[in-house]
């Protein structure tokens, strides 16, 4: 049996104003959660180069271990009047590990440690 998993934060307009809301630390929202490989993630940045007022942010993001990351990409973020968002089709069945530059090369990636989600197989397992 698969598991379809639907936002926290609603599906409607008001989704994002809810998002940032959550105020989770280092100004990180990724949803839905638990992570689902295959489906399609929404994350969020309202963090340290949001605030210092960075023109353009880009999320950079791979797999794996956090010392060895794989399939590294990034994604340029639209700025809305909620922060900085993407989405982001999450390819690997492992772990997913982010950060955060901006187009000046600034970097906020969690005090050295990033953000880092493990991602579900998306199935439920019967007892």
């Amino acid at each position: 049996m698969r598991h379809t998993k639907h936002s926290r934060f609603g599906e409607s307009s008001g989704r994002l104003e809810r998002m940032q809301e959550a105020d989770y630390p280092g100004g990180v929202t990724v949803d839905p959660v638990p992570i689902t490989a295959g489906e399609e993630v929404t994350i969020l940045y309202n963090g340290l180069l949001a605030k210092s007022g960075a023109d353009q942010v880009y999320l950079h993001c791979g797999y794996g271990r956090a010392d060895a990351w794989t399939d590294v990409k990034d994604y340029k973020m639209e700025k809305t009047d909620r922060g900085w968002v993407t989405k982001i089709k999450v390819a690997n069945p492992t772990r997913l590990n982010l950060c955060f530059k901006d187009s000046a090369s600034n970097w906020d990636n969690n005090n050295g440690i990033n953000w880092s989600f493990e991602i579900h197989n998306g199935k439920i397992q019967r007892f």
